[in-house]
């Protein structure tokens, strides 16, 4: 095992190397979370809507652990298929006015499961560069040819689709919202695209489903291009609050991942009581609007308040708000000196974002109060001053 060794102390010195770090529930504070003894206001988690701790959620998985146990027992073409799964299912296709909809154990093996059972040799995938590692990882394993075109560059997705024209099947693939950026696809020039040349688009939600939409459906609703997208993918385990994903399309599309999508013939069904979390996270979703407004307000804010001290916060209006400050060394430096200020926000360093990218990626929550913010913006120039992040 040297040779590991080896390795690790070349990420060591290219200040690549990663660790866990213990976190933990800031009791009675919300948007909060406890690092030893520090009690750090969290911009890095996901819970977009701030429903992690809600009281409805957490008693509908309490009661579901009560009536029916920890586990599921099975797979779903097993025995753990339970009930609860085909009402959640039915409840999700109904919210994102499909025909069906499928639930996956969480939305890396969603995007697994759907390009390796849409995909394969003779066919092209075409990729966003910046997609999530999850979709590189299942074009990957499908085996398919895949194509990467420019960031949101539509010119260039033409000549590739052009180029392989005569391919088997055609798939594109783009996140709605990017993780690590923050902006939005061009979704409607990419249903134009796939049209005009016979192509299937597929388009993964996880961060736009939820904070998005007069009921939470996500980018594509708010666009008016749902029907024109043939895959949906969206997650639990970020604006929900709890965990998993779903696939929503045509019945057939659905009857289809059931048949070839690894992942789920070949794992273990959820807990009854996660299925019990989403479906109260559905609900939530869905009538709870003021909190989408309310994160809203909360990423104009922010943005407003670091593109008046200086930073380059990107385009778009996401919760996700990245500062780029090109090294690996300065991003973790970043990181770590506003931990020492109360503020928790991750350093991201590549392979996640490309290299002489790396950055401090903030994500905002509901859950964040506006005096929160402004207090955090103001410690964020003061660090990032301090640090030469920002020029005086």
């Amino acid at each position: 095992m040297k040779w590991i060794e080896d390795e690790l102390q070349k990420l060591e010195d290219r200040s690549l190397n990663r660790s866990l770090q213990i976190s933990a529930t800031a009791s009675g504070r919300q948007g909060y979370v406890l690092r030893g003894q520090n009690t750090l206001l969290d911009l890095s988690s996901n819970d977009y809507l701030g429903l992690a701790r809600h009281p409805a959620i957490v008693d509908a998985m309490i009661q579901a652990l009560l009536a029916e146990g920890a586990g599921s027992g099975a797979s779903r073409l097993v025995t753990g298929n339970r009930p609860p799964y085909s009402r959640l299912e039915d409840a999700l296709a109904a919210w994102q006015q499909s025909e069906a909809a499928l639930v996956f154990a969480n939305g890396y093996m969603a995007n697994l499961g759907v390009i390796q059972a849409l995909a394969g040799r003779g066919d092209v995938v075409f990729s966003d560069r910046l997609n999530h590692a999850s979709i590189v990882d299942g074009i990957g394993l499908s085996r398919a040819e895949h194509v990467r075109y420019r960031h949101n560059d539509m010119e260039h997705l033409r000549r590739l689709l052009h180029k392989h024209r005569d391919a088997g099947r055609k798939l594109i693939v783009t996140d709605a919202v990017f993780s690590m950026d923050g902006d939005q696809a061009p979704l409607a020039e990419l249903v134009a695209l796939k049209q005009e040349y016979g192509a299937i688009l597929m388009v993964d939600e996880a961060h736009s489903g939820g904070v998005y939409g007069e009921r939470g459906e996500g980018l594509c609703h708010v666009l008016g291009l749902q029907s024109g997208v043939d895959v949906h993918v969206g997650t639990f385990s970020k604006a929900f609050g709890v965990y998993g994903a779903y696939v929503s399309g045509s019945r057939v599309l659905i009857r289809w991942l059931v048949n070839k999508a690894r992942p789920v013939i070949y794992s273990t069904a959820l807990p009854p009581s996660v299925i019990a979390g989403i479906a109260e996270a559905l609900k939530l979703v869905q009538t709870e609007r003021r909190r989408r407004e309310r994160l809203a307000a909360s990423s104009r804010q922010f943005r407003s308040s670091l593109r008046k001290a200086g930073f380059q916060v990107g385009t778009g209006d996401s919760p996700i708000v990245p500062v780029v400050v090109g090294d690996n060394a300065t991003a973790l430096r970043f990181s770590s000196a506003l931990e020492a200020e109360g503020i928790a926000a991750v350093a991201i360093r590549p392979p996640t974002v490309p290299d002489g990218t790396a950055r401090i990626r903030f994500s905002l929550s509901a859950a964040h109060t506006p005096d929160d913010l402004a207090d955090a913006a103001s410690r964020i120039e003061r660090v990032a001053l301090r640090l030469g992040v920002l020029a005086r």
